[in-house]
């Protein structure tokens, strides 16, 4: 089969809270008629993303066209969940035309790439290209997308550090590996910001990748769908801090998902979720919750020092309206001083 009968991939990677999924859910709602599906792959204990995807009421797109997969990073567990689940969208009665592959913010992307040659898929899907989302104000304040005293905490106890933190390694891997690069939250950011986000991102970069600047990831999904970059067949021109999946874990990270209770306005949660931001090693909080007296589901998300909320979807009649938050941060940070944030304020 040749490239040009394949099903195309898209694999969105980027770090945490930098804005994959609303990219993803862009890239769904102005589809054109072609028919897409996805694969979301969140790291924690409750698979938070697709939740923002399915049933979301765009138009063409059905549940069956979404797959979770939030049971360990998709570059660690290419063999028992990848191959898998791209297999079941392939074997459809009336398969995708793309799909779009949205890795955690942990994730490598290039064992991910590596993957696709495998003999089960090569022959079937090729790699239309790689889309590295980036947080613009975090990269231009440093810390990439965490709060930069947890780095600094983290650097100053392991003796042992003489090497770029594993934190800006990913991110690099995740820039090396792209084939677009995609500058989110440029809005959020002053001149000076902006300027210094650019300088980041080129420094990391040995080859000439093409940067464009969004605001909520909005841009022509023709501008990233269709590159046919076959990054499968291109590994050499995308280098790696981590070249198998052997030398990649999580062992630096841990995360926990806590339940919720209704709150009052959804400024109370926003203040709860603030203070647990503030807990030693943290690195972004990200739930739902419901408010009294209101239909809807409140969002919030933290990464870093920011704080953002919405509400996203109607409570569904026959679901149970309860709350809750996944907290991802360094292995060992202050569990306690999280949870007595977000249940006491």
């Amino acid at each position: 089969m040749s490239d040009l009968t394949k099903i195309p991939c898209t694999i969105i990677t980027g770090f945490l809270g930098a804005g994959k999924t609303t990219l993803v859910r862009h890239l769904l709602e102005n589809a054109g008629g072609r028919r897409l599906a996805v694969l979301v792959n969140e790291f924690g204990d409750l698979g938070f993303d697709g939740s923002f995807i399915e049933g979301c009421g765009i138009e063409g797109c059905t549940q069956d066209d979404i797959v979770e997969l939030p049971n360990g990073c998709l570059c660690c567990t290419v063999a028992d969940d990848f191959v898998p689940a791209l297999n079941t969208l392939l074997n459809r009665p009336n398969p995708p035309e793309h799909i779009l592959i949205e890795t955690s913010g942990l994730a490598l992307p290039k064992p991910l790439v590596r993957a696709f040659n495998w003999p089960d898929i090569r022959s079937r899907v090729t790699v239309d290209g790689v889309i590295a989302v980036v947080d613009g104000p975090a990269v231009a304040s440093g810390a990439f997308a965490e709060d930069p005293d947890a780095l600094s905490a983290q650097r100053a106890a392991d003796t042992s550090v003489d090497h770029e933190n594993p934190l800006e390694e990913v991110f690099e891997d995740q820039l090396l590996c792209a084939d677009i690069i995609l500058l989110n939250k440029i809005d959020q950011m002053q001149s000076g910001e902006h300027a210094k986000a650019l300088a980041e991102i080129n420094e990391h970069l040995p080859r000439a990748v093409k940067v464009i600047e969004t605001v909520q990831g909005k841009v022509d999904p023709k501008v990233l769908l269709g590159l046919g970059a076959a990054a499968e067949a291109d590994l050499e021109a995308r280098p790696s801090h981590h070249e198998t999946a052997e030398d990649h874990d999580h062992d630096d990270f841990e995360s926990i998902a806590l339940p919720i209770d209704p709150v009052a306005t959804p400024e109370m949660l926003v203040a709860r979720v603030e203070r647990a931001a503030e807990a030693s090693g943290v690195l972004r909080i990200k739930g739902f919750a419901p408010v009294e007296g209101k239909p809807m589901r409140l969002v919030v998300q933290g990464v870093g020092r920011r704080v953002g909320h919405h509400f996203d979807r109607p409570w569904k009649a026959d679901e149970v309206k309860e709350g809750r938050m996944v907290v991802i941060g360094l292995k060992g940070f202050d569990l306690q001083a999280v949870e007595s944030a977000l249940r006491n304020g």
